[in-house]
C-alpha cells in the first residue's frame, strides 16, 4: 500500500480525539455473533461444581446445563459448544462409551434441543473423555492407531448427528476421518449435519485445564499427544492439514489453541477463504482470567484478546469468556 500522505496535513490522532470517534473508526468490533460458549454437562451428577483451574467456569449437571443455556439465549448467545463429563467407571481401553447410542451425552442433546430448537449445538468428536488412558484415540502397543480410531470416530459422529447436533467436530486430529465421516453422514441421510475440523490443533501445553475439566489430566498423565497433534513450531503443515480437510469436506475449519497461532489464523483464512474458527482455549482463558483476578492486568485484556483474534480472520470463537464478555458488551457488570 502506497500512502502519499504525511504530516502535518495529517494527523492520525484525530480520529483518537474521544471514545466516540475512536469507536465510529474502530475496523475490527466484536459482537455476539463472533462468541460460542463451550459448556462441560457431567454425568450423573446434580447442580454445577466450580472447575480449580478454570475461574468462574463450571461442571453443569443436565438441569443446571439447561438454565445456564437459557441465560445464553438471554445475553443472544445462540451457539454453544458441549463437552461430557463420563462417570469414571465407564472409561475403558477403547473408548467403549463414545458409540453406546444412548450414552450421557447424546441424551443431554436431545434434551437441549427439545427445550431449545433454535440454539445450534456443536459436538465434539474424540475418544479422550471415554478413554482410560485419556488419548483422543485408540492405543495399542503404546501408539495411537489411526485408522481403527476413525471406526470409532464414525460411530460416535453418526450417534451425536442423530441425536440432534446442527455441528459435529472432529477433534482428535486423525488422518483421513473427515473424508470418511463425511462419506457416513451422507450414507446416513445425514447430510445436513455441518462438519466442524479441527483442522490446524497444535500440541500445546495451553490444555491442562480443559483437561481437568472433563476429568482426563490423571488419565494422561505426562504421556504425550505429539503423533496426531500438530508441532507448535509448523505453519505450512496447518495449511496441507485445512487443505486436506476441506477436500474431504469440512464447511468450516478451526485453529486451536487462538492468541499464540493468530499467523495461523490469518494464513488459513486468507489462503482458503472458508469459514475459519477459532478455540480460545482454557489455558488461555486461566492465564488471563487469573491476572485479572490478581488485578495484575486491567480486566478489558479479555476483550483484547479476543478482538485479536477476530482481527486476525476468526469467524467465530469459542472462548469460556463468551457469557462475560457479552454482559459486559451489554453495559451487564458482573459483580
Amino acid at each position: 500500500m502506497s500512502i502519499k500522505r504525511k504530516y502535518p496535513k495529517t494527523r492520525l490522532r484525530r480520529l483518537r480525539k474521544n471514545m466516540n470517534l475512536i469507536n465510529l473508526v474502530s475496523e475490527t468490533n466484536l459482537t455476539r455473533k463472533d462468541l460460542i460458549q463451550p459448556i462441560f454437562i457431567k454425568e450423573n451428577f446434580n447442580g454445577k461444581e466450580q472447575i480449580d483451574s478454570m475461574p468462574n467456569i463450571y461442571r453443569f449437571g443436565l438441569n443446571e446445563a439447561l438454565i445456564e443455556i437459557e441465560e445464553l439465549s438471554k445475553l443472544g448467545i445462540n451457539i454453544v459448544a458441549i463437552f461430557p463429563v463420563i462417570d469414571p467407571s465407564k472409561k475403558d481401553d477403547n473408548g467403549t462409551e463414545a458409540t453406546n447410542g444412548s450414552n450421557f451425552i447424546s441424551q443431554s442433546i436431545k434434551k437441549i434441543k427439545k427445550e431449545f430448537p433454535e440454539l445450534i449445538i456443536i459436538a465434539d468428536v474424540a475418544l479422550d473423555p471415554y478413554t482410560n488412558h485419556g488419548h483422543d484415540g485408540i492405543l495399542v502397543n503404546n501408539e495411537i492407531v489411526n485408522d481403527e480410531t476413525i471406526e470409532v470416530l464414525i460411530k460416535q459422529s453418526l450417534i451425536l448427528a442423530n441425536a440432534g447436533a446442527d455441528i459435529i467436530a472432529p477433534s482428535d486430529m486423525m488422518d483421513g476421518r473427515i473424508g470418511l465421516i463425511r462419506e457416513s453422514l451422507e450414507k446416513e441421510n445425514l447430510k445436513e449435519t455441518i462438519l466442524l475440523s479441527y483442522a490446524a490443533k497444535y500440541n500445546s501445553k495451553f490444555y491442562g485445564p480443559f483437561r481437568d475439566a472433563v476429568n482426563t489430566a490423571s488419565n494422561l498423565a505426562n504421556a504425550s499427544k505429539s503423533t496426531y497433534q500438530m508441532n507448535i513450531a509448523n505453519k505450512n503443515e496447518a495449511l496441507h492439514e485445512v487443505a486436506l480437510d476441506i477436500n474431504e469436506g469440512a464447511d468450516i475449519v478451526m485453529v486451536k489453541p487462538a492468541m499464540p497461532y493468530l499467523d495461523i489464523i490469518q494464513s488459513i483464512k486468507n489462503e482458503f477463504k472458508l469459514p475459519t474458527f477459532a478455540y480460545q482455549v482454557s489455558g488461555e482463558y486461566s492465564m488471563l482470567k487469573n491476572a485479572i483476578d490478581q488485578g495484575w492486568l486491567d480486566k478489558e485484556v479479555m476483550l483484547e484478546s479476543l478482538t485479536s483474534i477476530k482481527r486476525a480472520g476468526a469467524d467465530a470463537i469459542l472462548t469460556y469468556a463468551a457469557k462475560e464478555i457479552l454482559m459486559e458488551i451489554n453495559n451487564i457488570w458482573v459483580t
